[in-house]
């Protein structure tokens, strides 16, 4: 707890600052906060499957079928509201505040294990100060899906093939972009069976690894009646591969011929290209293997869908290791320069999650 102290008390002060700044804009334009965080959009999907369940059929209505949320999530919250009191929505934000401190926590370890505490430090705030950090402290899987993949990242990296499973695993059971976790942990673990061929612990982590993103892929199909029902909800939801023709599409609309984008979209287009170089950095610098695999598949994943474009930014959110190059970098950079930066990086976070979610009018 000492060693990771600063870095979670950092996290803190990015999330805090961020939230104070979001409460204050709101008050000025007299809209309240709380539903921002707890109801709104996605939440609003998660706390329907609390209380009612999951859909029986697939229907033909756009956008309409809530068998495209994962289920670890609400079925946490339906789970904890009976011991606690308050609404499902207050235990679904709660869920999504710890959680995040758990991510913190993990972000910071992977960073630290590789590069030291001053790196890790920085990636924490980093990940802290990410454009749509807000979405952090909502009620969304995102912060309880990194905290799953960060640790188990760092279980790979100290070589606890079966902790790493089963962390993969329970990714999976929490966002589509878990078999990412997945294919990191049980390519690791299938890579290291060639050096150490009697460890049975690889060859069960490599069959674990999959098991929840599989297992619920699997049980959809089993209640639609169909070995596709999953990937039918998503073309339902417009989510479906094209080999990023969407993406270019998009990103040359918002730099060559959209003549007053929204301001979001443009940050959303911003994070994309970043995350790509950031992405190459990674390659350059050699990253481990579990890690660029992990990244490498997220933004495949993200970039290679012909889905919405506008949340694409907080789908890469889990994807902290893009930014271990920045950090390491910033380990290097002067004092002034670095306080400057990580300055403008809290400003930055703190305006934008203001922004999108007062002006934005959709989804995160």
């Amino acid at each position: 707890m000492r060693r990771v102290a600063p870095a979670l008390l950092a996290y803190l002060a990015v999330r805090l600052a961020g939230l104070a700044v979001l409460a204050l804009w709101a008050h000025r334009r007299h809209h309240g906060v709380w539903p921002v965080l707890a109801l709104h959009w996605d939440a609003d999907w998660y706390l329907g499957i609390a209380d009612h369940g999951y859909a029986h059929e697939l229907g033909t209505a756009y956008n309409a079928n809530n068998l495209a949320f994962f289920p670890l999530y609400p079925y946490l919250v339906k789970a904890v509201a009976v011991l606690t009191p308050g609404s499902r929505a207050s235990t679904g934000l709660g869920i999504a505040v710890l959680a995040s401190l758990a991510a913190a926590w993990g972000v910071f370890a992977v960073g630290d294990r590789l590069h030291g505490h001053r790196t890790g430090v920085l990636l924490t705030v980093l990940w802290a100060a990410l454009p749509v950090g807000l979405v952090q402290w909502m009620g969304y899987t995102e912060s309880l899906f990194t905290a799953f993949a960060a640790w188990a990242l760092y279980a790979v990296l100290i070589d606890r093939p079966l902790t790493a499973a089963c962390l993969a695993s329970l990714a999976g059971l929490t966002r589509p972009t878990g078999v990412a976790v997945a294919a990191a942990v049980a390519g690791w673990a299938l890579l290291a069976v060639r050096r150490r061929p009697f460890d049975a612990r690889l060859l069960a982590a490599a069959a674990l690894a999959p098991l929840g993103w599989c297992g619920y892929v699997g049980w959809v199909g089993l209640r639609l009646g169909r070995w596709d029902g999953y990937f039918a909800v998503q073309r339902l939801w417009r989510n479906e591969l094209d080999g990023g023709r969407e993406t270019v599409r998009r990103i040359r609309e918002m730099l060559a011929s959209d003549p007053r984008p929204h301001l979001f979209l443009v940050m959303v287009t911003g994070t994309l290209i970043a995350s790509a170089v950031l992405f190459a950095l990674s390659v350059g610098d050699r990253q481990p293997l579990p890690l660029l695999v992990f990244t490498g598949v997220l933004l495949v994943i993200v970039l290679g869908s012909g889905g919405v474009y506008f949340p694409r930014a907080r789908f890469l959110m889990p994807g902290f290791p893009l930014l271990m190059p920045l950090a390491v970098h910033l380990t290097r950079a002067s004092r002034r320069y670095r306080a400057l930066f990580l300055t403008a990086a809290l400003l930055g976070s703190a305006y934008w999650g203001a922004h999108m979610a007062l002006l934005w009018p959709g989804a995160p």
